[in-house]
């Protein structure tokens, strides 16, 4: 799919203009512990009780501490920027020293300050020094979930749609255009949110969470798949003395009208959908121990789907279809644990959660000829589903008296069961079939971590082991009715087992013109899938590699409000297990997914180029970037001669590209209001590929090379009035985009909430409305050997929620 010359002239038109305004956020002001170690000049022996004070360049007082017993002073909640540090000891010549407190780490350690004796014959001297600490997260985004008034009451997924930078489609966040995130809860990954690919977000309520931070070139710290970067969501945890907490209450409804009528002789869509969240949360800390629990049960009904499908075929057949599903679902969530404060120098952690998922889904998918004056097939299902997952953590934190040293030490263990039960009336015109399967699926994932952290004088180093034990077996049972159109033999066991043992270093280094963060993380995988022997199509299969995966990010503060960094990472994108499932899904009855047991990972290189500057309140983010990607990982439809069904299979297809600029700027226009505007213009390409599908028998595609210019524009409004009233509204405009074989029309809705804080600020009460002209719906052009199709999902989008919290 070829670009016109006037998409052509109008995509380098959208470049210059973004590059002319390009610019970087402003970073966000931290706090930093200051550290040292005062000693005699000349003997080197320690000098304890030293008075140490910091002030800023026009000698304003900011903070003092003295030395202690073994010469180390420490100055906490200090923020950046240029400061005097005097110390004065009696006996000794007082010193000054410059000081550059930084934003990229939370520790400085200043190293030996020496003191020199008192002599008439010497003047006062003065050292200066040019230090900053690094980050743990480089370029990272942090949104409190508080804040997303619009979608509170809802899941962590409808909350994630509203963050600059962030959009989602189908069901999944997409970074820059790409789903390709890795997602972390509390830093680790879990079965809740899947590993590997992402799963689940939108059964996570929001109310659970305090904030998500967004990282877009992830440090060798890091895992390395997850091409577009990290998506990290941390649980609520209060660390305030005594017992403290928070309990809300929100309900609301869907589905207000009709977007688009059924077809005829099915059963009604879902209308006026309830949802229904209560939390709580609650926090006890009593000298050296934190006790903590976070409970939430998320019940709703969601018109889940509502897709209507024309489809094309050369030989002139022509089917129009359906497919309605009305989801029931109720979420109980509980994390809970404790910290024990054992000293000063040394944390334990333990912390488990357990989350209960049960779906019910029941489906209607009528089959029609062109002009919908026959009914050629009826398919009902009924899905009933439960998903348990449990999670177990412990962790120890060492603290070593220099401060900012650290050694973290943790194990997480994962349980993921999938017990999953399809029930299907297909009704034809001359007979109708009962059918149905099971599908049981157990995940066990160990994951033992060691990191290590060392404040240097110029920055810091950081390294650390990982290894993870997973093993998903999998057992799918199919039960034929009359004249099955189920594949029978296609079922039976299969086992995933995976092993990734992981070593990085991090290096990062700051002045006051230039940081540097370089690291490098070298991961060995062994991946080995075993299948039911008597498959009629797909063998056992596996791979293994040893590969690195470096990172490194380049900065100069032209001063003090704009800086310019370059970035470089590269990644890699496993297939996960339900990619590679051998077993067909028939929740679709003519478009089936199957998996890829022959799937290989993608591995992808990013540069990006970014530069930032600030004013007053405001500021100004951009950056260029560029991905390349081998083995890009895309899901193939086709068909067999003689069928008009069509089986959509994940493939590896070659070489992919993706080119684009963001920009990000925040100006508030008065008091009151403040606006977000987030801006991603990006070229999308696949390049021309061959594969060979081998389900349900051996076939050939190829493609032609494909391309097109994509993005999104997403304006946040937020509004402060008196009264204690604060009210958000966002706008979001998604271009059409490239999908694989074909194209995915352009988007456009609108959100709105408002909140009031009420009981002297320890109560609030919110309304929000999404999707309020509900003009949202997904419309996709695809095209294949033999076929094409085109479909618009008018699922529920627009939902109005009513809410109250309270805190104690």
């Amino acid at each position: 799919m070829q670009l016109q010359p006037v998409f052509m002239i109008r995509r380098y038109v959208l470049y210059i203009v973004l590059i002319l305004v390009a610019a970087s956020a402003q970073a966000q002001s931290i706090k930093v512990t200051l550290s040292g170690l005062v000693k005699d000049a000349k003997n080197k022996s320690v000098l304890p009780f030293v008075n140490v004070t910091l002030k800023t360049k026009d000698s304003a007082f900011v903070a003092g501490t003295i030395s202690r017993e073994d010469g180390r002073f420490t100055l906490p909640d200090v923020q950046s920027g240029n400061y005097l540090l005097q110390l004065s000891y009696v006996g000794y010549q007082p010193k000054t020293q410059s000081i550059l407190v930084g934003q990229l780490s939370n520790f400085l350690d200043l190293g030996n300050v020496e003191l020199s004796p008192e002599a008439a014959s010497l003047s006062e001297v003065t050292i200066t020094a040019k230090q900053e600490a690094v980050a743990q997260k480089m370029d990272k985004k942090t949104f409190t979930v508080a804040d997303n008034i619009s979608q509170a009451g809802g899941s962590v997924l409808e909350a994630m749609k509203n963050l600059p930078g962030v959009t989602v489609q189908d069901g999944k966040v997409q970074l820059r255009g790409s789903d390709k995130v890795m997602v972390l809860v509390d830093g680790k990954q879990t079965a809740l949110t899947g590993f590997g690919g992402q799963s689940g977000l939108d059964n996570i309520p929001a109310s659970a969470i305090e904030k998500i931070e967004v990282i877009n070139n992830p440090s060798a710290r890091y895992d390395a798949n997850g091409n577009a970067g990290i998506i990290n969501i941390i649980y609520r945890k209060e660390k305030k003395e005594g017992f403290n907490g928070k309990v809300g209450l929100s309900g609301g409804l869907g589905a207000l009208w009709i977007k688009q009528d059924n077809l005829p002789t099915i059963r009604p869509q879902y209308r006026a959908t309830p949802k229904i969240n209560p939390s709580l949360s609650l926090n006890y800390r009593k000298n050296k121990l934190n006790l903590f629990l976070q409970a939430d049960n998320l019940y709703t009904k969601t018109l889940n789907k509502n897709e209507f499908v024309d489809r094309y075929y050369d030989d002139g057949d022509t089917v129009r279809q359906q497919t309605k599903r009305n989801r029931t679902t109720n979420i109980v969530t509980v994390k809970t644990g404790a910290d024990w404060f054992l000293n000063s120098n040394n944390t334990f952690t333990i912390s488990g959660l357990f989350s209960s998922e049960k779906i019910l889904d029941r489906g209607d998918e009528p089959f029609f000829n062109n002009d919908l004056s026959k009914r050629d097939r009826l398919w009902q299902f009924l899905e009933d589903e439960l998903k348990t997952t449990v999670t177990a953590s412990a962790g120890w934190q060492h603290k070593f008296r220099q401060p900012g040293r650290l050694l973290n030490a943790a194990f997480n263990y994962t349980f993921h069961r999938e017990d999953e039960k399809y029930f299907f009336t297909n009704i034809m015109p001359t007979y109708t079939g009962l059918d149905s399967f099971k599908l049981l699926s157990d995940e066990h994932v160990a994951d033992l971590t060691i990191d290590y952290v060392h404040p240097l004088r110029y920055g810091r180093f950081e390294g650390g082991v990982k290894f993870r034990a997973r093993s998903i077996p999998v057992n799918m049972q199919f039960k034929p009715g009359l004249n099955s159109p189920l594949d029978v033999n296609a079922g039976g066991q299969a086992d995933y087992r995976e092993t990734i043992p992981a070593v990085y270093g991090n290096y990062v280094f700051e002045n006051n013109r230039f940081e540097v963060e370089a690291g490098l993380r070298v991961e060995y995988v062994n991946v080995q899938y075993d299948v039911n022997p008597n498959h009629p199509v797909y063998k056992s299969d596996d791979y293994h590699y040893t590969q690195p995966f470096p990172n490194l990010r380049l900065a100069y503060k032209i001063d003090a409000d704009n800086k310019v960094s370059f970035f470089y990472n590269r990644r890699v994108d496993r297939a996960n297990e339900v990619d590679i499932r051998i077993f067909p899904k028939y929740d679709d009855a003519e478009i089936i997914k199957v998996g890829n047991p022959a799937l290989r990972p993608q591995f992808t290189n990013t540069a990006e180029l970014g530069y930032k500057t600030s004013w007053n309140k405001g500021y100004l983010f951009a950056a260029a970037y560029h991905k390349w990607m081998d083995a890009t990982i895309v899901r193939i439809g086709s068909i067999v001669p003689g069928s008009t069904i069509i089986y959509n299979i994940f493939q590896n297809a070659g070489k992919s590209y993706n080119t684009g600029i963001e920009l990000m700027v925040a100006q508030p226009v008065a008091k009151w209001a403040t606006f977000n505007l987030n801006l991603n213009g990006y070229q999308n390409i696949i390049d021309a590929f061959t594969v060979v599908n081998k389900y349900p028998s051996e076939n050939t595609f190829s493609a032609a090379r494909e391309d097109i210019f994509s993005g999104n524009i997403k304006l946040n409004g937020a509004f402060k009035f008196p009264q204690q009233v604060e009210a958000q509204l966002t706008a979001i405009y998604q271009a059409p985009d490239l999908v694989p074989q074909g194209k995915m029309y352009a988007r456009f809705s609108v959100d709105l909430g408002i909140k009031k804080s009420i009981q002297k600020g320890k109560g609030e009460v919110f309304a929000n409305a999404t999707d309020v002209g509900n003009t949202l719906r997904i419309k996709r052009e695809v095209k294949g050997n033999g076929f094409r199709y085109n479909s618009t999902d008018y699922y529920e989008t627009q939902v109005v929620r009513l809410g109250y919290n309270y805190k104690f």
